[in-house]
């Protein structure tokens, strides 16, 4: 389908999101390496294309569990997180020999729900993305089981592999499953189901068509699927949901394979934009003329340019950013303190380091968290 080789070819950054019945054998519980090795020949040409491809992978349960040699169907919860902690060693040299092939370093990336819920979390887990990809690392993210319980647990890779699609702005999420896309009914037991290439938004309609897991191996079936898509959607995210048991599944995309595609709300950008303009600010942060003519061009909020701060705020909290005459020209999320701030205003970055007494971040506010009122202008997703 055009429209879907369109999306992967124009998209900037890609989410891909491997299960475990893909990944693992499921008699041998060992990696698929022949699988793997042709998958990533495909994230290699992603990334030589320009993108940057980021994979959320399960598998580190799975594994484990044959490692330890632990009986089949559910775990009680201290197993799961032992094959968890087993497994992600494992997956981590899995991914770490493939890629070397390439000449492309990973990175391992675990996350739990907390991590999307609390700001600081969420900016730090953000803040080590952005570094990643502007160095080309590939970052490998999946849940950490070893620590999370039910209350901090995503509960699937789908969920988590569309929380890090909002968190990294990206364009495109691939799911990649044992399915090639929607139906309006379950194809493995209605013969007369009918496959569903595109998806403009996610109604009540369309939810009513996704039923359970498909596999014993994966927690998600395609309802979590169109719940994931949902979550991309509202973040300016295309999803694709793809058969993932081919070779090459990604080139099989490419090469016209059947799929599912939901199309994103807006793009991601301005989505984030308008999370952001959307939260209460808790103080205010007052910028000098040059300050925000650097704005004005894209470019972060730094301490040199402020000369007053306003109200109490932690880091990760809405900022109002005014000008010398008190009104507001932006809102953006802070990446100091308000105690931190004032300490450092009016300070070049070779001497904010000095003044806080620990490494610090060059930006007060930086680009990507910042919505603008009158700017004009959109901060730019990454460096180059």
């Amino acid at each position: 389908m055009d429209s879907v080789k369109n999306f992967i070819a124009s998209s900037r950054r890609i989410v891909i999101k491997i299960g475990s019945a893909l990944l693992v054998h499921p008699r041998t519980g060992k990696v698929r390496t022949e699988w793997l090795e042709a998958l990533i020949d495909d994230v290699a040409w992603l990334s030589a294309k320009g993108s940057y491809p980021l994979i959320v992978s399960s598998g580190s349960v799975a594994l484990g569990r044959a490692l330890l040699q632990l009986k089949s169907g559910p775990l009680p919860l201290e197993q799961s997180q032992a094959a968890a902690a087993v497994g992600q060693i494992r997956l981590a040299q899995a991914y770490e020999q493939v890629l070397e092939v390439h000449g492309a370093l990973a990175a391992q990336i675990l996350l739990t729900l907390d991590d999307s819920r609390n700001r600081r979390r969420y900016l730090n887990s953000r803040a080590t993305f952005e570094s990643l990809l502007s160095q080309r690392v590939i970052p490998i993210v999946n849940e950490n089981d070893t620590v999370a319980t039910d209350d901090i647990r995503f509960g699937d890779n789908d969920r988590l592999a569309a929380q890090v699609a909002a968190m990294t702005n990206s364009d495109c999420m691939i799911l990649l499953s044992d399915i090639d896309g929607l139906y309006s009914a379950n194809p493995r037991v209605d013969t007369s189901a009918r496959h569903i290439a595109m998806v403009p938004v996610v109604t009540t309609e369309i939810e009513v068509m996704a039923s359970g897991a498909g596999s014993a191996n994966s927690k998600g079936g395609m309802k979590t699927k169109l719940q994931a898509a949902k979550t991309a959607a509202s973040a300016g995210c295309a999803t694709i949901i793809a058969n993932g048991k081919v070779n090459s599944p990604l080139s099989a995309l490419m090469d016209g394979a059947k799929s599912t595609l939901f199309l994103p709300q807006g793009d991601p950008q301005s989505a984030r934009k308008h999370w952001i303009a959307s939260m209460k600010p808790f103080g205010r942060i007052f910028a000098d003329d040059g300050a925000l003519s650097a704005l004005s061009c894209g470019k972060s909020l730094l301490p040199a340019g402020v000369f007053r701060i306003d109200g109490e705020f932690d880091r990760g909290d809405p900022v109002e950013i005014c000008g010398k005459d008190e009104s507001t020209v932006g809102i953006g999320l802070a990446r100091y303190t308000s105690s931190e701030a004032t300490r450092i205003l009016g300070k070049r970055s070779a001497e904010v380091s000095q003044s806080l007494g620990y490494p610090a971040r060059a930006a007060l506010v930086h680009r990507d968290d910042l919505t603008s009122l009158t700017f004009g202008r959109s901060p730019s997703p990454i460096s180059q």
